[in-house]
C-alpha cells in the first residue's frame, strides 16, 4: 500500500511539474498581450504570429527552464505529503521572485521594447496570486478529503450469524476509529445468535423501518444469508430507500428504484455494494469548496448588512439578538441553528397557543400574520436578513450554500411516513428550490416533492441554478413569511 502510495505521489508530481511550465509560458502570453494592449495596432492574432521567431522560441525554452529550476528549488514540485499552507505560500512567492528577477535578463534582448519590466512585473503579481489562489484550493480539497475519511459513520448491522459478527468485529478491528456499531437486528431467537451479539440487538427485522427512522443512522450493513432471506433483505433496502439512509450488502441480486449501486471495497476483506442515495465523488468537494469560498465572500461583503441587522433588533425589542434553534441536519442529526432574532422573546413558549392557527398545510407550522413577530422582524424576514447568521455555520460544515431547509423538531416529529426522512439524506441548505419557487407560497406536499427532486436530480450546475435564482426571489419577497 505504502509504495502504491508512493508510486501516486510520484506521478502527481510529474504531471504537476508538466502543467505548471505549461501554464507559465501560457500565464506569459497573456500578460505580455495585456501590458501591450495600448501598443497594439493589429489584432492579439497578428501580435503573437509576428513573435513567432527563432530566437523567441529559444527565448521561450530558457524561459520555461528557468521557471522549472526556481519552482524546483523552492520544493514546489516535491513528492513529499503536502506541507502546511504557510510553509507552501512562502515558498510559492519567494519562487515565483526568483522566477521573475531572473526574467530582467531578457529585457535587453527586446529591440523593440515590448518585453520590458512592466511584463515582468506583471507576471510576478499574476503568476504569484494565481499559484496562491490553486494552492488554496487544493488545500481546501485536501483537507475536506481528510475530513470526510475522518468522519464517524454510524451503522446498523442485520443479521446476527458469523458474517454479521465477523463485520463487527472487522470494523472495531479497525485503526481508523470512523465507524460505529450501533447495534444488530435480527427476528432469530437469541438462543442461535453468535456469541457477542445478542447483548447488543437493538430490534427485530418487522421493526427496523420504525428503528432507523428514529435514530441517527449513516449505513445499514445487510449481512443475512440470501436463500433464506431474500424477501426481508429486500424490504430492508426498499425502508432504507424511503428513510434516506445508505445500505450496504454483499450480494448484488437486489431491485432498487433510487439508490444508486456502487462497489466497496476498503481493504478489509469486506467487499461489498453499497446503495448510494446520494452523490458522493469528487464533487462534493467541489461543492464544499463552493460552500467554503462563498460564505466567506458573503461575510466579508455583507457584514455591515450584518451588523445593522442586529443593532435593529438589539434596539427594536427587549431580548438576544440571535435566536437558537435545534433543527435536524444531514442523517436527522441535531445542530443549533442561529437566526437574527425577529420574534418577541419568549415566541416559543407562546406557539402552544397559536396552534389553531396555523395556516400551512402538513406538519409544519406558519401564520402569515404571526403576532410574535416584531415589527423589525417581519421586515428582516422578508428580504430573508435573518438567515445571514447561517453562513458562519455554513463556514463549520453544518449547513451547504444549496439544500433543503433544516426542520424543527416539532415539525420534523409530525411527519406521517417514513418517506419523508429522505430529505434529511443531504446537508440542510440556506437556499433550495423551495426558496426560488415560492417559499410559504408552496404547500408541505410540493415543498417535499422539491426537495426530493433536488436530491435526486444534484449537480453543480443545478446549485448555480438555484444560487442565482435566490437573489431576485429574496429581493421581491414572495412567498415571505
Amino acid at each position: 500500500m505504502r509504495v502504491q502510495q508512493r508510486i501516486v505521489r510520484d506521478s502527481a508530481a510529474t504531471v504537476s511539474w508538466l502543467f505548471d511550465d505549461v501554464f507559465a509560458l501560457v500565464l506569459m502570453m497573456v500578460t505580455f498581450t495585456i501590458a501591450n494592449a495600448g501598443r497594439l495596432t493589429v489584432g492579439v492574432d497578428e501580435l503573437l504570429a509576428a513573435r513567432v521567431s527563432l530566437k523567441n522560441v529559444l527565448l521561450a525554452g530558457l524561459f520555461i527552464a528557468i521557471w522549472h529550476v526556481c519552482s524546483s528549488a523552492f520544493g514546489l514540485y516535491a513528492s513529499h505529503p503536502a506541507r502546511s499552507m504557510a510553509d507552501m505560500s512562502v515558498r510559492i512567492v519567494a519562487a515565483r521572485t526568483a522566477a521573475a528577477a531572473a526574467l530582467t535578463a531578457f529585457i535587453p534582448a527586446s529591440t523593440t521594447g515590448a518585453f520590458g519590466l512592466r511584463v515582468v512585473v506583471y507576471f510576478w503579481l499574476l503568476s504569484t496570486v494565481v499559484a496562491l489562489i490553486g494552492h488554496a484550493a487544493i488545500a481546501l480539497g485536501a483537507r475536506f478529503a481528510e475530513w470526510r475519511a475522518r468522519e464517524v459513520r454510524h451503522v446498523v448491522i442485520i443479521g446476527s450469524g458469523p458474517l454479521a459478527l465477523r463485520l463487527c468485529e472487522s470494523i472495531e478491528a479497525r485503526s481508523r476509529n470512523d465507524y460505529v456499531v450501533v447495534g444488530f437486528v435480527d427476528s432469530r431467537d437469541p438462543s442461535a445468535m453468535a456469541p457477542g451479539i445478542r447483548e447488543r440487538v437493538i430490534g427485530r427485522l418487522e421493526d427496523f423501518e420504525h428503528l432507523v427512522s428514529q435514530r441517527p443512522i449513516d449505513q445499514v450493513l445487510i449481512a443475512l444469508p440470501v436463500k433464506s432471506h431474500y424477501a426481508a433483505i429486500q424490504d430492508v433496502i426498499e425502508a432504507c430507500e424511503r428513510v434516506g439512509v445508505e445500505a450496504k450488502y454483499f450480494n448484488h441480486f437486489f431491485a432498487v428504484s433510487k439508490a444508486r449501486h456502487a462497489i466497496d471495497d476498503e481493504g478489509d476483506g469486506l467487499a461489498g455494494v453499497r446503495l448510494q442515495l446520494v452523490v458522493d465523488d469528487h464533487r462534493l468537494i467541489i461543492k464544499r469548496t463552493i460552500d467554503v469560498v462563498g460564505a466567506a465572500i458573503a461575510l466579508a461583503v455583507l457584514s455591515p448588512v450584518l451588523i445593522v441587522c442586529a443593532v435593529i433588533v438589539k434596539l427594536s425589542s427587549p431580548g438576544p439578538v440571535l435566536y437558537s434553534q435545534l433543527r435536524y441536519g444531514k442523517n436527522r442529526r441535531l445542530f443549533n441553528m442561529y437566526k437574527l432574532r425577529t420574534m418577541v422573546q419568549d415566541a416559543e413558549r407562546l406557539q402552544s397557543s397559536l396552534e389553531a392557527h396555523n395556516e400551512a398545510s402538513g406538519p409544519v407550522f406558519k401564520i402569515k400574520r404571526d403576532p410574535r413577530v416584531t415589527p423589525a422582524g417581519r421586515w428582516l424576514r422578508r428580504l430573508s436578513l435573518d438567515e445571514l447568521p447561517q453562513l458562519f455555520q455554513v463556514l463549520q460544515g453544518h449547513m451547504s450554500l444549496v439544500g433543503p431547509r433544516p426542520l424543527p423538531m416539532r415539525d420534523v416529529s409530525q411527519f406521517n411516513a417514513t418517506w419523508l426522512l429522505r430529505r434529511f439524506s443531504v446537508k440542510p441548505g440556506l437556499t433550495c428550490l423551495w426558496q426560488v419557487n415560492g417559499r410559504s407560497n408552496v404547500d408541505f406536499e410540493n415543498w417535499v416533492r422539491l426537495d426530493l427532486d433536488y436530491i435526486d436530480n444534484w449537480s453543480l450546475s443545478l446549485d448555480m441554478v438555484i444560487l442565482l435564482k435566490t437573489v431576485p426571489a429574496v429581493l421581491s419577497g414572495s412567498g415571505a413569511m
